[in-house]
């Protein structure tokens, strides 16, 4: 397939006329509507919206978009099917690199990645990348027709994957392409690792990621869930007993951390990652349908410890949960906050309180061991620590308390040892994590490699799957040729 990008272009708008065109706005929910349901915020592209922003692209000799991209999409040529009006054409662009598009289309931090590297972004608003792979993905779903992707004779070598998060899912994708036969195993329930989990269902609904699961099997991966590989099988026997040629390790960093101030052992105060799933795999989300225990927060004060997308992820929860007062309690400035900005912006049209420059330094029971005060301190910026950011500092007497009910501690993750403890010969850092090659993602045992936040700590989707891409290409390498 050759898209429609070379000399002529198909683009009817001359070069200095595209740069006049606004980029166009996603439609959304209204706030004060979207505030009380779980219905998805952004709405999603028109055709006539999303052929004109397609317009806009400069088509770059040298895109620096594809650059930017850990999967390397082919940005200019999809973006210039859209503007033929070929949508299947654009899928199939797009599915050359990323299995994943309709995910990647609502979650991927576009703005640090290819909108990020995008020509027009130096004079005006870059060109909505991500929107438009949201379109592309929805559109070939709503059809009813996945694009076919090419499959490799088989080679008649085999490859486990644990973890069907971004990294493992990705890595299926393209190992199956490449011929291999590919078997996920899931320590849950529902296929989906941190996407079907960790992520509401007003940012990423459940039947999008069922959809491009369905897709996946249809590939002919195999998925196998309510497996903990260290636990109901080792990384050995997986390779020893049941035959797999290789492995690949995309567990994830799920283990939460916490303060350690006083009072976290209070009932009411939760980590994100038990949060939300709860939410999200206990379907409190479709109260009354589901009368999950989390929906007492009705009329409660309730406030999340952090500042990343996590964070804003539990407390938009908890808002349409019931919260009467909902808190983002962030120890640095808004202009440190690692969340996306558009969830920033998002959260605060629904009325939830950053309370920013403050940190919580005691939880307070009611006497019945449930949580009803917070006692928190305001925050200087002082000199930068080792992240580049300004190290926030405590200001001396400036201590309060604020009424609280739940509280939500989203100040990240660390590595699950439980794979690692039960494989011997498997290097670790001091942090727990797997050490792999960057380039590779081979690990100290052969056969073995990993990939995602496993390797490199809590990241976003799409630099999980960039790793998952890597290992696909080292392990087709490693079982064609059989060198380590």
């Amino acid at each position: 397939m050759t898209p429609p990008v070379k000399t002529p272009s198909l683009n009817p708008l001359p070069l200095k006329e595209r740069m006049k065109v606004p980029r166009q706005h996603m439609p959304e929910q209204a706030a004060h509507l979207r505030a009380t349901n779980f219905t998805e915020v952004n709405l999603g592209y028109s055709t006539e919206l999303a052929k004109q922003e397609a317009k806009r692209c400069l088509e770059c000799a040298k895109p620096a978009c594809t650059d930017r991209c850990p999967v390397g999409v082919k940005v200019r040529e999809f973006v210039q099917w859209i503007v033929a009006g070929d949508f299947m054409a654009a899928a199939a662009t797009i599915r050359e690199d990323n299995v994943l598009p309709a995910i990647t289309g609502r979650v991927c931090p576009q703005e640090d990645h290819c909108e990020g590297g995008c020509l027009m972004g130096k004079k005006v608003q870059s060109l909505g990348i991500g929107y438009l792979e949201r379109f592309v993905a929805d559109y070939e779903q709503q059809h009813l027709h996945f694009t076919q992707i090419h499959k490799a004779p088989s080679t008649g070598k085999s490859v486990a994957i644990v973890g069907s998060g971004p990294s493992g899912l990705t890595a299926a994708g393209d190992l199956v392409q490449k011929g291999h036969h590919v078997r996920v195993f899931e320590a849950l329930h529902e296929i989906g690792g941190v996407l079907v989990y960790g992520i509401p269902e007003f940012r990423l609904p459940k039947k999008i990621i069922r959809e491009q699961v369905d897709y996946m099997r249809a590939m002919g991966i195999e998925f196998e869930t309510d497996v903990v590989v260290g636990r109901t099988v080792t990384i050995d026997e997986l390779i020893n007993e049941e035959g797999y040629d290789a492995v690949f390790i995309g567990t994830g960093a799920g283990l939460p951390q916490f303060m350690g101030i006083p009072g976290e052992h209070l009932n009411g105060v939760y980590s994100a990652n038990e949060f939300l799933t709860r939410i999200n795999l206990m379907h409190a989300y479709e109260f009354p349908r589901y009368d999950e225990p989390m929906v007492d927060l009705i009329g409660k004060s309730v406030a999340v410890i952090g500042g990343g997308n996590t964070a804003l992820d539990a407390i938009r929860s908890a808002l349409r949960l019931g919260a009467g007062k909902a808190y983002v309690l962030y120890r640095r400035s808004e202009n440190e906050m690692p969340a996306r900005a558009e969830e920033v912006k998002h959260a605060k049209q629904e009325g939830i309180d950053f309370q920013v420059l403050t940190a919580p330094i005691e939880f307070l029971s009611d006497g019945k061991g449930w949580l009803k005060r917070a006692r928190c301190v305001r925050m200087e910026l002082g000199e930068p620590d080792s992240s580049g950011r300004r190290r926030p500092v405590p200001t001396p007497g400036s201590e309060f308390e604020i009424p609280l009910s739940v509280a939500i501690m989203a100040i990240g993750t660390s590595a699950n040892p439980i794979v690692q403890s039960t494989t011997p010969g498997l290097a670790t850092n001091k942090r727990g994590y797997i050490q792999a090659d960057e380039t590779s993602q081979r690990t100290s045992r052969i056969g073995v490699f990993a990939g995602g936040d496993i390797v490199t700590g809590s990241a976003t989707v799409i630099l999980a799957m960039g790793a998952g891409r890597r290992a696909a290409k080292s392990i087709h390498e490693y079982l064609t040729a059989g060198v380590w």
